[in-house]
């Protein structure tokens, strides 16, 4: 039986704007998922990473985070590097990888035009991400992809946006003895621009690896 949150998001049209492109896209691509993206990874993860939103040809075409398209490349290799993912390369939601310890998510889950979510449009998709915090009772570490993707992970646990500000590398202590960490995203311009690096990125995960160790 699917999870009760996950049937409301599948349904969800509570941003407007994002709905009606949606059903445009859908229109347009009927092949596509072109719906709200659900969470993908192990139900009992220790470590989740949040992401902007899906994007056009990728999370939005296949249903599954950073799936099909260019931000997806360097995630997923990270991942398998670290011992978070049985495999190096996402290609669809049934290819059969899988994630281990670890869960992805985004900040709103609907596809934004121009990949850009308003302000309303993260704090009205909060609550999703409210609720798979809560589902999450062993989660000790949150890797917020973005600057988009750490204000939403503060405003999820009540924090005020000044109690942490994003930089690439960064430490912040959360609630319940959580870890929030800071990575540029993984986009195709951050890539392209050597802004991220996968030796700058691969640091981020050793950083999460080693607190998910000391944990144990």
């Amino acid at each position: 039986m699917r999870n009760p949150s996950l049937l409301k998001l599948d349904t969800c049209r509570a941003c407007p704007r994002l709905a009606g492109f949606l059903d445009a896209v859908r229109a347009q691509h009927p092949a596509y998922h072109a719906a709200p993206v659900p969470p993908f990874g192990a139900a009992d993860a220790r470590l989740l990473i949040v992401g902007l939103a899906p994007g056009m040809h990728g999370a939005n075409r296949t249903g599954r985070p950073f799936t099909g398209d260019h931000a997806g490349i360097l995630l997923y290799q990270t991942l398998h590097r670290h011992g978070f993912a049985t495999r190096a390369e996402s290609l669809s939601a049934d290819d059969g990888l899988e994630l281990l310890d670890c869960r992805i998510s985004n900040a709103v889950k609907c596809l934004p035009p121009q990949n850009k979510p308003e302000p309303q449009e993260v704090r009205q998709c909060n609550g999703h991400l409210v609720e798979e915090l809560r589902a999450l009772p062993q989660l000790r570490v949150i890797l917020a992809l973005g600057t988009v993707a750490h204000k939403a992970v503060l405003l999820a646990h009540g924090l005020k946006q000044s109690a942490a500000i994003f930089s690439h590398g960064g430490r912040h202590q959360l609630p319940e003895g959580r870890l929030l960490l800071d990575s540029y995203h993984c986009s195709r311009y951050n890539t392209q621009t050597r802004r991220l690096t996968p030796e700058s990125f691969a640091t981020i995960f050793a950083a999460a690896r080693a607190e998910l160790e000391t944990s144990l």
